[in-house]
């Protein structure tokens, strides 16, 4: 579980299945868009870094980025389960890929 391709495609099956998650349980087009979105980035991102193409731990921090960007204030301003659960999610993304991303300079 120490591949960062591995990390990147757990993270992408979390975000898009709690897009979908949210659309099934309160019919929320955004949260699908949302989910998927990220899902399709920390994927995109993984199978990049699995193939040792260029921007594969770039991409996965993107993903965490705009998680964090969307989640975080969420967390702070609400207090809810679900925005700080997805800012954890973010925060280990920022941690895991960010320190990849450091060691490849």
């Amino acid at each position: 579980m120490d591949d960062p391709s591995t990390q990147a495609f757990l993270l992408a099956l979390l975000t898009a299945g709690g897009g979908l998650t949210g659309y099934i349980r309160t019919g929320s087009i955004p949260s699908v868009a949302a989910g998927m979105t990220v899902g399709a980035l920390y994927g995109l991102g993984g199978l990049r870094i699995r193939n040792r193409q260029p921007y594969g731990v770039e991409m996965a921090l993107l993903a965490s980025l705009v998680l964090a960007g969307s989640s975080v204030p969420r967390a702070i301003k609400t207090q809810k389960a679900l925005p700080i659960g997805l800012s954890v999610v973010a925060a280990f993304g920022l941690y895991r890929f960010g320190t990849v991303w450091r060691a490849q300079a």
